[in-house]
C-alpha cells in the first residue's frame, strides 16, 4: 500500500467518490460507522471501486500518524487537462478566458488552495510547470477541497512559452510583483487574461516577468511586506472577478 498516493479521512475520501477522482480501492477500519461511511459505501459499490474492511492497527500503520477517521482511498490518480481544455470552458460559458498560470509554487497546500480560489472566483483553468512545482497528490486534492476536479488543470513543459502562446491567442497577461507598475485594484481586468503567480520565496522568475504586459502589486501596510501565494492569489481573483461581476 502506498501512503504518498492514498487519501485519508472520511470527508476527504467521500469528496474524492463525489468528483469522480481515480482510485483503486476504499479501506474502512473495522467497527467504523456513520452516515459519512455510508455514503463512502453506496458511492464505491455505484463507481464499482473495491471495498476492503480491514481492522484498525492495519489504517493506523498505512496512515502512520496521519488522521484518518476509519475511512481511507488507495490509488489516487490524475489526469492532467490540454490547454485547450480551459479556453473550451471559457467558450462553454460564453466569458473572455481567464487563466490562472503558477510559477514554481512548491509547497501544495498552497497550490491546493489556489485551485480551490480560482475554481470559486470563476477562473476556466490552472497551468503549471512539469518540473520545480508540486504536482497533484492527495494533499494537493485535499488542500484544494475536491477543486481540482471541476476545474481544468494544465501541465506544460516551458511557461514562457506557454505565455507566448496564449498572448498570441488574444490574452493580457498580468503578473505580480512587489514593485509593480500600479496597485492591483488599479488594472483593468474586464479582457482575455492570464494571471502569473510566483512562489513563495522567489516570486516570478525574471524572464516570465519580462513576458508580462502588466505587473501589479498589492499594497502592504504593515510590518510583513508580503503574503503567501495563496493568500496574493486569492486577492487577485476576486478583484478580477468583482470586475467582470459588473
Amino acid at each position: 500500500m502506498d501512503k504518498s498516493q492514498s487519501i485519508f479521512g472520511r470527508q476527504p475520501v467521500l469528496e474524492a467518490l463525489r468528483a469522480g477522482a481515480q482510485l483503486k480501492k476504499i479501506l474502512i477500519a473495522q467497527g467504523t460507522g456513520g452516515s459519512l461511511i455510508k455514503e463512502i459505501e453506496e458511492l464505491a459499490a455505484r463507481r464499482g471501486i473495491s471495498l476492503e474492511r480491514v481492522n484498525r492497527n492495519q489504517m493506523d500503520s498505512l496512515a502512520s500518524g496521519l488522521k484518518h477517521q476509519g475511512a481511507a482511498a488507495l490509488g489516487f490518480e490524475y489526469n492532467y487537462a490540454e490547454i485547450d481544455d480551459i479556453f473550451s470552458l471559457a467558450q462553454k460559458r460564453e466569458e473572455h478566458p481567464f487563466i490562472l498560470v503558477l510559477d514554481q509554487v512548491q509547497d501544495p497546500q498552497n497550490l491546493g488552495a489556489l485551485i480551490r480560489t480560482a475554481e470559486g472566483a470563476g477562473v476556466h483553468g490552472v497551468v503549471i510547470p512539469s518540473r520545480r512545482s508540486a504536482q497533484v497528490t492527495p494533499a494537493v486534492f485535499k488542500a484544494s477541497a475536491g477543486a481540482i476536479y471541476y476545474l481544468p488543470l494544465a501541465r506544460v513543459t516551458n511557461l514562457n512559452r506557454l505565455v507566448e502562446e496564449l498572448k498570441d491567442r488574444g490574452l493580457w497577461i498580468f503578473g505580480t510583483e512587489a514593485d509593480g507598475d500600479f496597485n492591483y485594484y488599479e488594472g483593468n481586468y474586464r479582457c482575455p487574461l492570464g494571471l502569473v503567480l510566483g512562489s513563495e520565496g522567489k516570486g516570478i522568475s525574471r524572464l516570465l516577468k519580462e513576458k508580462c504586459d502588466y505587473l501589479v502589486k498589492i499594497p502592504m501596510k504593515g510590518q510583513v511586506t508580503s503574503l503567501n501565494a495563496s493568500a496574493a492569489g486569492a486577492v487577485l481573483m476576486y478583484e478580477v472577478l468583482r470586475q467582470k461581476s459588473k
